[in-house]
């Protein structure tokens, strides 16, 4: 039998990861979550009650009346608990708390608030409870100048806007899907946790990485130079690094791509320079004859470039769990390449009259046993 969880703040930027990161998981029923639930408690009511987890995410970071931070996310816990026991339901919650908790601000207060209910109805109704204390997190789709420093950072260096850092402190950082596998291991009880009251448990996540502003911002601007302005990946042999660049990587404008690549001709005939990397890597080349579409996966962690040199094609990209398509026409009259950010589900389809040839980069040689390969039309 499937364990059904749901996730509150699904759509969020923690949520959007931790949701999409289950639906590949076989074990595992996803409970749909909208924002309106809490607006509306019947709906509320019923999703509470097909759940066997619940990962609550939805809350408020930032407005200009702290207090409206405070009164929001203790609602929040209020209405969901109101909820578990109208139905007479006692699923595990998890709950994002943070290392604000300790300071002296309504946002921490408002998580410790958050904790300190959910631990009494756990003790009430011998539900389980585990809080998750989590860090400075960072990774793709984070909104600028909401989510963190890094989401506006990259924003900023991606866009050309100006870049100012206030205090260039020092700061913990942890990538979104080494959080996300956090959660999955109090999911499935394959961590320990800390006994913090009957039936309620805490982890308290520690940053993979401390690191200077200043020292984030050069990595993004070195990324925008030889990335943006010359197409070269930088090595991607560093986790945090490659994190990082996988995070800027969904930041470059869509007007960027394709990329037109410099052709070579002479009397022998042509050559066109497809990628530079520091990088290791696997390149390949396919030809595909007209009408024959090739791809509709998307990778979490791979950097993937799609070169055409022969005939014409068009590549299509759709983030996961949104309906937009994008469209970009190449034709191998004018040598181009599109990269596929992660979290972006592919394709290219052969829409000319002759053979089309492909050339494929891809910064790990695939390995069946962890291909990071999930298929999903676009």
């Amino acid at each position: 039998m499937k364990l059904r969880i749901g996730v509150t703040g699904q759509a969020g930027f923690v949520g959007y990861h931790l949701y999409h990161t289950l639906a590949l998981m076989d074990d595992i029923e996803l409970v749909p979550f909208d924002r309106l639930f809490f607006s509306k408690a019947v709906l509320l009511e019923n999703f509470v009650k097909k759940c066997d987890v619940i990962v609550h995410l939805a809350a408020m970071n930032r407005h200009d009346n702290e207090q409206v931070i405070y009164d929001t996310n203790v609602a929040l816990v209020s209405k969901l608990i109101t909820a578990c026991d109208k139905e007479n339901v006692s699923p595990h919650i998890l709950f994002s708390s943070s290392s604000q908790e300790a300071k002296d601000n309504l946002y921490g207060k408002s998580k410790k608030e958050g904790k300190k209910q959910f631990m009494n109805w756990s003790k009430r109704t011998q539900g389980i409870f585990t809080s998750l204390t989590i860090p400075n997190v960072f990774g793709p789709f984070g909104k600028p100048n909401y989510n963190s420093v890094v989401a506006t950072f990259c924003h900023k260096v991606a866009h050309n806007e100006k870049t100012t850092i206030i205090n260039d402190g020092e700061i913990g950082l942890i990538y979104i899907m080494d959080l996300v596998d956090y959660f999955i291991k109090v999911i499935e009880n394959k961590i320990e946790t800390k006994e913090i009251g009957a039936n309620s448990f805490e982890l308290v996540i520690e940053p993979v990485i401390h690191i200077k502003v200043s020292n984030i911002l050069s990595l993004l601007q070195r990324y925008k130079s030889d990335y943006i302005g010359n197409g070269v990946f930088p090595n991607l042999e560093n986790p945090f690094e490659k994190a990082l660049f996988n995070t800027f990587r969904c930041y470059v404008p869509q007007t960027h791509y394709p990329v037109k690549l410099t052709k070579h001709t002479d009397n022998r005939g042509s050559f066109v320079e497809i990628a530079r990397t520091e990088t290791s890597g696997q390149f390949s080349f396919s030809t595909t004859v007209p009408g024959i579409t090739r791809g509709n996966h998307y990778h979490t962690r791979k950097a993937e470039r799609f070169a055409v040199i022969s005939g014409k094609a068009l590549i299509q990209l759709r983030k996961i769990g949104t309906e937009e398509v994008l469209d970009y026409y190449l034709d191998g009259n004018e040598p181009a390449y599109v990269d596929m950010p992660i979290w972006y589900t592919h394709n290219i389809k052969n829409i000319g009259d002759k053979e089309l040839v492909t050339l494929f980069w891809i910064n790990e040689p695939y390995n069946p046993d962890d291909a990071d390969t999930y298929f999903e039309k676009v």
